[in-house]
This record gives structure tokens, C-alpha cells and sequence, in this order.
């Protein structure tokens, strides 16, 4: 039976290409939908629709959002994908480099692009919502003059011509993508892995050292932090939230180190347990 997996974005997109990858050598298909947010209300739509958001970029950061939309849905981290960040600059067939007049795509992939942009002094950024919507409007619209920043694979979708590759400009420019599920189909998404990663929130009281002491229990019971990241509480002033990725080795020292943390903490939630993605 073919999976659903709800995207941001459309074909084409870093999205699709995760995506794809992911969950390579099964058979999907892919929903678009034009936000996080959308993403999120499709998943709870249809149970059986898994979802793919990205939660950090290694250049731009963790999208903060994604961190709330995931725990206040209620839906479960199933896995995690790394994709390598490599854009293009692609326009009209035929068109020269020195033709182009404006490069739309969307505010980071220019961001992440500027060196080489540096040396298209006479060219116009223009902002747009999406990398790959900026390759299909430009060929839909047949715009002479354009380019876009995109993946390789938005080019050839849309049937834009390559003009330059590899415009990134740090080469070590990965995003990192989270696979959600509802949380029974998480139960079945998940069974016969190997576990030893996992995905954690809490708030802390106001005391003096209550982030301290959590983090030297974890750090007792061999738990690895690849992420901790803090988030205003909307409503508890000077309140905050703390998201943690943990490593783990052991499962259940994993989860004597959560028996011991939790009474430390306030509304504790487990946002999911999965295999680390490559």
C-alpha cells in the first residue's frame, strides 16, 4: 500500500528531495502543502499520512516554529534525515549568464548563496516563498531574464536550464529533517528498529541550577546532547521551554536517566524515540 507524506512545498523542493530519500525503496506519495502549519493539519486529517519538516539548517539554524507546531500537535518524531544543501542557478533554455536581470528564490537559499551572488553585482534578489516555486513560476511565466536558485532537481522538473552548480557557499550546508507520525502509527512505524536517539521538552521552575542539574543527570546516565534549544513559554513571562536531543547507547539507562529528571521538570514530553538519521 502507498504511504502519503505530507511536504512544505511542492516538486522539486529540498522537501520532496528528503522526502524521496528517506524513504527510499518504498513505494509513496508525496503531498504538497503550502505550509508547516498545513503540514500538521493533513497529518491530522488522515492518521495514515506521515509527515517530513525540516527542524535546522546548519548554516541558518533550527526553525524555531517547527520546534512548538511539532510538540503542540501531539505528533511523534518516527526518524531523522540529513540532507547536503546544494543549490543551482537555473533560467529559460538558451539563456547566457550575462542575461539574467533577477534571481528569485527564497531569503535563506539566497542568503546561503551570497558569495556567488557577489559576483552578479547587476542583478536583482528577489524574494520568494519557495526555491522550487521560484523554477516553475519562472517557467510557467516564461520570464527571459530570470533565474532561479534551486535544486538540481527543480530544474529538470520544471525544465529550466542549468546555468551554474554548486553555488552554496559553504559546502558543509546541511539540513536536517524530522519524519512524523501520529502517534499510533508511529507504534507501527517504529517496530523492529533499533532505537538510540530521542527527541525530549520540558519547562523548569525558577530556582537557582534547575537546567544544571537536569543536564548533569543526563550527563551521568551517559546521555549524549547533539541539541538543547530554549523557547519563551507564550503567556508565562520569562518562563521557557527546553528542547533536547539526546544519544543514547543504552535504552534502558536512557530511560532510568528520564525516570530521574523528570520530577525536576515540568510538563515533560517524550516528542519521539527513532534510529539516528546518517
Amino acid at each position: 500500500m502507498k504511504k502519503k507524506v505530507a511536504i512544505q512545498g511542492i516538486a522539486g523542493s529540498y522537501h520532496d528531495i528528503a522526502a524521496r530519500d528517506y524513504f527510499k525503496g518504498e513505494d509513496i506519495e508525496i503531498v504538497d502543502c503550502n505550509s508547516f502549519r498545513d503540514v500538521i493539519a493533513m497529518m491530522k486529517k488522515d492518521a495514515a499520512v506521515l509527515g517530513l519538516m525540516a527542524i535546522e539548517n546548519t548554516i541558518a539554524g533550527s526553525l524555531l516554529q517547527n520546534h512548538e507546531l511539532i510538540r503542540s500537535s501531539g505528533m511523534k518524531v518516527i526518524g531523522e534525515y540529513k540532507l547536503r544543501i546544494s543549490h543551482t542557478l537555473a533560467a529559460l533554455p538558451d539563456t547566457r549568464l550575462e542575461e539574467v536581470e533577477e534571481v528569485d528564490s527564497h531569503p535563506i537559499a539566497l542568503m546561503q548563496c551570497t558569495d556567488y551572488l557577489d559576483t552578479l553585482p547587476r542583478v536583482r534578489l528577489v524574494e520568494k516563498e519557495d526555491t522550487a516555486t521560484s523554477a516553475r513560476w519562472i517557467a510557467e511565466k516564461q520570464l527571459k531574464g530570470h533565474a532561479a536558485i534551486c535544486s538540481q532537481l527543480a530544474a529538470q522538473t520544471y525544465g529550466l536550464e542549468i546555468l551554474a552548480e554548486g553555488i552554496e557557499t559553504n559546502k558543509h550546508n546541511f539540513t536536517r529533517f524530522l519524519a512524523l507520525a501520529d502517534r499510533w502509527t508511529a507504534e507501527e512505524e517504529l517496530q523492529g528498529r533499533s532505537l538510540n536517539k530521542s527527541s525530549i521538552v520540558f519547562a523548569l521552575p525558577h530556582s537557582t541550577g534547575s537546567l544544571s542539574k537536569v543536564l548533569s543527570i543526563l550527563s551521568f546516565y551517559d546521555m549524549s546532547l547533539t541539541k538543547i534549544q530554549s523557547l519563551p513559554i507564550i503567556g508565562r513571562e520569562w518562563e521557557y521551554q527546553f528542547y533536547i536531543d539526546l544519544k543514547f547507547p543504552d535504552y534502558i539507562r536512557y530511560k532510568q536517566s528520564l525516570d530521574a529528571i523528570v520530577p525536576l521538570t515540568k510538563d515533560f514530553q517524550i516528542i519521539g524515540e527513532y534510529a539516528e538519521g546518517m
